[in-house]
């Protein structure tokens, strides 16, 4: 038998979960613009992906300076062979009941001596494998203790299974950082497993881990829990605060989701966000302040001059929501904003233009939503298509989303001379009013209604759309903001130089 080949060292190692090269989206984009815009650095990626299904086929044309790439899948932590009895490690579950403690009530940095433990005997024989969690007597009479001492409304089949779903990728992670490829600086593209697995690796490699969020991941998947059809609990009895109107097991993921990012927040540095709004977000969920910044996302502003030079003087009547078909961008109220827009418009049209097979479930309710509110004809599903052939054909940018950080699409709206009208999220109302005195006067490139209002959305769409003057204004305002303040070499140059402050000079990999 052969061993195994050695992984290429990279200058940089990016750590992501559910994005590049599988999936198509913003952050996608981002991440193969970064790579493809710094040819002097080599990169490697470790993804973790949900479902082998799920990533298949590459999206993208693979830079020629990405040297590495492999994924992990999470639905894979739970394959393991007939059950068998094991006794566990009391010690190490000592260690774990610390920093769970830390994760219910925490002040200050996690414990470090418990923290380091569980970090350095994840997943290894003699500490805590993944069979002595799943199969051990001490880890069961470990779940039944605190069941006991804490559980409220689910039944302990509930909770015993939620916490060995909720734990068992923990081992996938620490398995994949001990066979992680060497790199320079390791740089996470989110929290949750990718910022988990830079807390293995800045903890075990002693290499620097950078840390961006273009959203908040605590706060996604918070809204994401609170939509779970796979979580069948109640919420809380007689509980006084809004975000405990929840149930326990719901409560218990967030709880677990909020407790890795802290430790992402602890490890990394810097913590960098898109937009202030962000930052001080990540500040409150515990990043150390003084290692927080702000890198605005950039584009690149010649791809879409052609897309400018194409518009004619004609403004179209076509709206554009430029997305994936997923619960989180509110398509429905998209397609329900419709009805208002029709009633000032009525030859209006709207196009949705992005992959429906992220959530092939949320898509088939929305066509038939379409269809329930007798708007066919009026409202296209386009699926992927080219962004610069689309954007001179419409007319203005909607995003209807319930969490956006901030959203690239719009700003290329902007490059291509096409105003936007969003939902009050993320850094959109910093795009469309400005984000400080010279900005804010440059005028308004479009408008910000609120999240879930569809009757404000096309009635902001119309205004819009009605009014040419008022268009060009706006589409005026958002040319001189991208131009100024969103180029994608400002960005890179921002990278290159955090690159190269982690690196130390002259060292090996």
């Amino acid at each position: 038998m052969s061993p195994p080949q050695e992984k290429p060292a990279a200058d940089v190692c990016l750590l992501l979960e559910g994005t590049y090269p599988y999936v198509r989206g913003g952050v996608s984009s981002w991440i193969h613009g970064l790579v493809s815009s710094l040819p002097e650095l080599t990169f490697s990626t470790i993804l973790f992906g949900g479902a082998r299904s799920d990533f298949e086929d590459l999206r993208y044309e693979l830079p020629p300076n990405l040297v590495h790439l492999e994924v992990h899948y999470l639905a894979d932590a739970w394959q393991l062979g007939r059950p068998h009895d094991r006794l566990g490690n009391p010690k190490h579950l000592a260690a774990s009941e610390t920093v769970h403690d830390w994760f219910r009530s925490p002040v200050g940095a996690c414990p470090t001596d418990a923290l380091h433990r569980i970090l350095g005997g994840f997943g290894l024989e003699g500490e805590m494998t993944r069979e002595d969690f799943l199969y051990g007597r001490a880890v069961w009479d470990n779940i039944r203790e605190a069941y006991l001492a804490r559980a409220t409304t689910p039944s302990f089949i509930d909770y015993f299974w939620t916490v060995r779903i909720m734990h068992a990728p923990l081992f996938l992670v620490a398995e994949v950082a001990r066979g992680a490829p060497p790199a320079r600086v390791y740089h996470a593209i989110s929290t949750g497993y990718a910022g988990l697995l830079g807390v293995f690796l800045e903890h075990q490699r002693r290499r620097p881990f950078v840390l961006t969020e273009h959203g908040i991941y605590t706060k996604e998947r918070k809204i994401d829990l609170s939509q779970a059809a796979w979580i069948k609990d109640a919420p809380e009895p007689f509980s006084s605060a809004l975000e405990d109107d929840v149930g326990y097991i719901r409560r218990l993921w967030i709880r677990f989701f909020e407790g890795i990012g802290r430790l992402a927040y602890q490890a990394a540095d810097p913590i960098i966000a898109l937009y202030d709004g962000n930052r001080q977000r990540q500040v409150r969920d515990g990043a150390p302040e003084e290692r927080t910044l702000v890198v605005p996302n950039g584009i690149d502003i010649e791809r879409f001059r052609p897309a400018l030079e194409a518009r004619t003087e004609d403004i179209p009547k076509v709206v554009g929501l430029i997305g994936r078909v997923v619960p989180i961008k509110d398509i429905k109220t998209f397609i329900r904003a419709m009805r208002t827009l029709l009633q000032v418009i009525p030859q209006a049209e709207a196009w949705i233009v992005g992959p429906t097979d992220e959530d092939r479930e949320y898509a088939a309710e929305c066509v038939d939503l379409v269809e329930s509110l007798g708007l066919r004809g009026k409202i296209r599903f386009l699926g992927f298509q080219r962004v610069e052939e689309i954007l001179p054909q419409l007319g203005l940018m909607v995003l209807s989303s319930i969490s956006e950080a901030m959203p690239l699409v719009v700003v290329e709206g902007f490059a291509a001379g096409l105003p936007s009208v969003t939902t009050d999220v993320g850094a959109c109302r910093e795009l469309i009013y400005g984000m400080g005195p010279e900005d804010r006067a440059l005028g308004a490139a479009g408008a910000v209604v609120d999240i879930a209002d569809p009757e404000g959305l096309g009635t902001a769409c119309g205004h819009l759309l009605s009014d040419p003057a008022r268009w060009r204004r706006a589409q005026a305002a958002g040319l001189e903001r991208v131009n100024r303040y969103y180029s994608a070499q400002t960005m890179v140059g921002r990278y290159r130089d955090i690159y190269r402050e982690a690196f130390v000079d002259g060292e090996e990999i």
